[in-house]
Order: structure tokens, then C-alpha cells, then sequence
């Protein structure tokens, strides 16, 4: 057994005494003993790891750990996602942080290769999920939904090279919207870019640009441009780099390690530096390749109705027609879609951020299909905001302007100039808390008043309360304003009208 010899030597005799049982006299037998060997060696292997005196704290490559400060910025720009999707009719749902291996195989292309596979779980292959598409689909096919419209914010998982001072993680959040089911052509998917608009636009992160294009209009190219059919994906996944190589290193990919014609890959160079508004879809549609290949003719069909839908919705002007968009999961079939933010706020003397796409999409309306057993499809449409990536460029502004975050929302505080006032503490914060106003206390008998209201100064505490033996006896209370110094006394019983008076104006 070579897997024994990797122990140490003072691991064997513990090792040994689990093993040291009645033999297995079933198959399921067998299979527990197994089972119960390989955790005695594992065990004793960490065992041995942790003993080492070297051994380093710290989280995984490609993570993060979220502060409280942090916490408070992700959740407004979460809330302000949400309230969108909401807004435009969405409900809410959850699938499960892994899936059957089976069913993500296959969906991404070359991407595949970056799933997170867990081992054997009592007779299943299961995979950390990829995105939130493809457990979306699953759902509809699974449940025999025809039409919907979800919103989903959750994690996933990806084995890639991190970056993170450009907010690429292994483990992210991902805030998808998407409609499911059969309707007129390209009215969910004008609305579906309305929604980014809205939120990008709401976000304030700068200047944006949402380019747009069709997979049958990148199949249709391809087509006229003499690739094989067999190397169409293989060709999208190389034109997808476009917006972090250069085109001579894509053209190089393309050629030197996919085998692709030089001539060919000239042809498709002439194509993806094409980019504007309705007038190049007019144009496309007299192209002398592209307007003998009937999918791109239907293609550039969709997309000059979708660019007046997006005139009617107010919102052209931001969007590019860009036949350099490829997008390259292998499950789009019609209309992609990638907002690039053309600048973000900085400071003289600062680097601008460079942290490529914050949102993108398109129509999948094969997807369904693929779990379905009699192959029943389901159009859907859909987009997804990258919010770690929003959130990074959030956070360094935040740095570079000086920007304190209030890390809990706490309205009041009560407090006490005097010992032995703990009960009377209790009483009045209970008081507040059943009026739904939000108050804290500290935790000690006896603490010093200056104490107390240095905590609400430095946590950012509007209110203090103050309750004493004067104002027990006189029957008040005082209200203490952190940021003027000034004290009020108010009536114990018109306390909590007083406070929500003063929420309110605030």
C-alpha cells in the first residue's frame, strides 16, 4: 500500500488500531472498510500536517474574506441590483451550490476544464456550480416550466488563474435576470439590456458601453469566411479574447494552435474591427459574404428590430453593434451582449481601472432542451452583472477619496451618567427595540459615561438617551444629539414619538 508509507511512523500504530476489527463478510462491508481505511489515512495525514510548527493561516487562492466595511458596500450595490429586477417584474429563486456533473459537462466549451469537481459522494459525480445559467435551465426542465422571470444572486465557482486586483476570483457572486418562454422576437431581450442600463446607470460608476451582437451573425462570418463548421466554437472561444489580446496574438491562437487557414483568419480579421450603430447592420445586410448566409441574414434581421425597440426604450446611444463580440459559452444561439465602462472616476494622478466587462448576456434557446427528455425547448434570455468586479471599483474610489462606511445602523444609544442603572437601561432599550427602532447599549453595570459617548461618535450613533437619578425622578429622559452636543429633556412617555420624529427629519 504506497499510500501507507506517506505516514509518519507515530501515525501507524493509531492507524492500526482502527483498522484492527472484525473482517467484512458483505460487499457493503467491504465498502464501509474501505472507506474507514482511507478517512484513518487521511486523518493521519493532517494530523501530521497540523503538527508541522510552519503551518500558515490563511484562505484559499482566488477568495476573499468580506469585512463589515466591505459588507455594507456589497449590500447597497445588491439592493440597488435587486430593486431593478424587482422592479421589472422578477421573482426570486435558489438552486444548489453543486449540481451533477452531468449536467454542467459539456455547456461551456473550452471553460469546461474550469470546474470545481468534488469526489465520489455516495455513488454521485458532482461539480461546484459554473454559473447560473445552466442550474436555471435545468430547473425549467426539470419542473416543466414554459415561461418565468428570475432573478438569482448567488455564488460560483471557477478554477481560473485569479486576478484579483482586477476583481477576478475563483469564488464569486453573480446577480443574473432572465425570461423564459415563447414571444414576439426581441422584446425580452430590449428590456434585458434596459435593465443594465438602469443599474449601471444607477451605480455611477462612469461612463459605459454595451456592445452587442448575434451568434448566428459570428456563425454566419465564419461560414463566409471559409472555417469549418468543426471549428466554430474552437474560433468563438479565440474571438471572445478579443478584449484582453491583441489581434495578432488572437489571429496567432487561431492559426498556429487551432490549425486554422492564415487567409481565413485575414477574411475574419477584416469583419471584427467593424463596430457602430443601426446603420452598420444596414450595411452588414449588403455585405457580399454575409448576405448570401441566411443565418446571418436572420441575425442582423433581429438585431436592427432590437436597435428600435432600444430607440423607443431611450437608451441607443449606449449601445455598439460589434461584430468583434463573440461570448464564448457554447450555449448561445441568438442575441450576446457585454457592457464595458469606458472610464471610471479618478483622481488626477491615478490609473484608470481596467476590469474589463461588469455585465453581459445573451439568448440561450437551446439550452432547455438538452435536459429535456423529449427535447421540448424553452426560449430563454437573460444577463448577468458582475458585482465583484462593480464592487472593486466601488472600493478603490472609496480609498482614493477618503470614504468612511457606517458599519451598522444603529439610531440610538442608551446611556447612563451613574452606577446602578442597568435595569433601568434594560427597560428603556426594550421600549425602543419594541418600537422598531434600532439601539444599543454596552455591556457593562457600571460604564463611564465619557466611555459611552466616545462609542457613538467613533460607530456613528446619531441619538443617545441618557437616564439618571434626576431624570428618574423628574420623570424624564434626555435626548442627546452625537453631532451638535445639544441634550433635551422629553417626557418618559413621549420618548419613542420624540425619537421617530427626529428618524424621520434626519
Amino acid at each position: 500500500m504506497p499510500l501507507l508509507g506517506l505516514l509518519p511512523r507515530r501515525a501507524w500504530a493509531a492507524l492500526l488500531s482502527q483498522l484492527v476489527r472484525p473482517p467484512c463478510a458483505s460487499r457493503t462491508g467491504a465498502v464501509r472498510c474501505q472507506s474507514q481505511v482511507a478517512e484513518a489515512v487521511l486523518t493521519s495525514q493532517l494530523k501530521a500536517h497540523q503538527e508541522k510548527p510552519n503551518f500558515i493561516i490563511k484562505i484559499p487562492k482566488g477568495t476573499r474574506d468580506l469585512s463589515p466595511q466591505h459588507m455594507v458596500v456589497r449590500e447597497k450595490i445588491l439592493d440597488l441590483v435587486i430593486s431593478c429586477f424587482k422592479r421589472h417584474g422578477a421573482k426570486g429563486m435558489d438552486t444548489p451550490a453543486f449540481e451533477l456533473k452531468e449536467i454542467l459537462t459539456e455547456k461551456y466549451g473550452e471553460d469546461s476544464g474550469l470546474m470545481y469537481d468534488l469526489k465520489d459522494q455516495g455513488g454521485e459525480l458532482l461539480s461546484l456550480r459554473y454559473d447560473l445559467t445552466v442550474p436555471f435551465a435545468r430547473y425549467l426542465a426539470m419542473n416543466k416550466v414554459k415561461k418565468m422571470k428570475r432573478y438569482h444572486v448567488g455564488k460560483v465557482w471557477r478554477r481560473e488563474s485569479p486576478t484579483i486586483v482586477q476583481g477576478r476570483y475563483r469564488e464569486f457572486c453573480q446577480c443574473d435576470f432572465d425570461i423564459a418562454g415563447q414571444f414576439d422576437p426581441m422584446i425580452p431581450d430590449a428590456e434585458c439590456l434596459k435593465i443594465m442600463c438602469e443599474i449601471l446607470s444607477g451605480l455611477q460608476l462612469g461612463d459605459f458601453l454595451i456592445k452587442v451582437n448575434d451568434r448566428r451573425i459570428v456563425d454566419g462570418m465564419f461560414a463566409a469566411c471559409g472555417v469549418p463548421e468543426s471549428k466554430f466554437r474552437a474560433i468563438c472561444s479565440s474571438i471572445d479574447k478579443l478584449d484582453k489580446m491583441a489581434w495578432k496574438d488572437v489571429r496567432h491562437e487561431m492559426v498556429a494552435k487551432k490549425g486554422l487557414a492564415p487567409e481565413v483568419a485575414d477574411r475574419i480579421g477584416d469583419y471584427v474591427q467593424c463596430h457602430g450603430g443601426v446603420s452598420l447592420v444596414e450595411q452588414m445586410f449588403q455585405d457580399p459574404r454575409l448576405s448570401q448566409n441566411k443565418q446571418a441574414l436572420e441575425g442582423l434581421g433581429d438585431l436592427k428590430l432590437l436597435f428600435e425597440y432600444l430607440t423607443l426604450f431611450g437608451i441607443a446611444e449606449k449601445i455598439s453593434f460589434d461584430l468583434s463580440l463573440a461570448r464564448g459559452l457554447d450555449y448561445y444561439t441568438g442575441v450576446i451582449y457585454e457592457a464595458v465602462l469606458l472610464q471610471t472616476p479618478t483622481q488626477a494622478g491615478e490609473e484608470p481601472l481596467n476590469v474589463g466587462s461588469v455585465a453581459a448576456g445573451g439568448r440561450y434557446d437551446g439550452l432547455v432542451g438538452m435536459f429535456d427528455p423529449k427535447g421540448h425547448k424553452v426560449p430563454c434570455v437573460g444577463l448577468s452583472i458582475g458585482v465583484e468586479r462593480i464592487f472593486y471599483i466601488v472600493e478603490q474610489r472609496m480609498k482614493t477619496k477618503g470614504e468612511k462606511v457606517r458599519t451598522t445602523e444603529t439610531q440610538v444609544f442608551v446611556a447612563t451618567p451613574q452606577k446602578n442603572f442597568l435595569q433601568e437601561r434594560l427597560k428603556l432599550i426594550t421600549e425602543l427595540w419594541d418600537a422598531g427602532i434600532k439601539a444599543e447599549m454596552l455591556y457593562k453595570n457600571n460604564p463611564k459615561l465619557l466611555t459611552q459617548l466616545h462609542y457613538c461618535e467613533s460607530t456613528g450613533i446619531p441619538l443617545v438617551v441618557i437616564i439618571g437619578e434626576q431624570e428618574l425622578k423628574e420623570g424624564v429622559i434626555k435626548i442627546r444629539s452625537v453631532a451638535s452636543r445639544e441634550e433635551v429633556a422629553i417626557k418618559r412617555e413621549n420618548l419613542v414619538a420624540e425619537i421617530q420624529k427626529r428618524l424621520s427629519e434626519s
